[in-house]
């Protein structure tokens, strides 16, 4: 199981370094706006902003990766095996019986050996 956990750790480093590049190669929707601003630039950056490129779907790929490794550390993380005890096959000894307690006769008065 050691093994799964390295391997969550390494998927999880490299989606996060994809992830950081990714998003710094993109290009932001309000970049072009101020070349001209009314030549098109502003319906898009307005309006809807139409379908994805080919970094933004690679982006929401490795962002699934890295949250997917994260809860798989987590869940590696939280999972607990149980070891047995120093004192797991032994037995308890049986208790001793108890000797009898003899009232006195009188309970303000200690008793007085004969």
């Amino acid at each position: 199981m050691e093994w799964f956990k390295t391997l969550l750790i390494v998927l999880q480093v490299i989606s996060a370094l994809a992830v950081i590049l990714l998003v710094l190669l993109q290009q932001g929707k309000g970049a072009d706006m101020g070349a001209a601003f009314g030549s098109g630039a502003s319906g898009s950056l307005f309006g809807a902003s139409g379908s994805a490129n080919f970094l933004s779907h690679t982006t929401a790929i490795f962002a699934a990766v890295f949250f997917l490794s994260t809860l798989g550390i987590t869940w590696l993380g939280n999972k607990k095996e149980v070891s047995p005890g120093v004192l797991s096959g032994t037995v308890a000894p049986a208790a001793a019986p108890a000797a009898p307690v003899v009232p006195s006769q009188n309970p303000s008065k200690p008793a007085v050996p004969k």
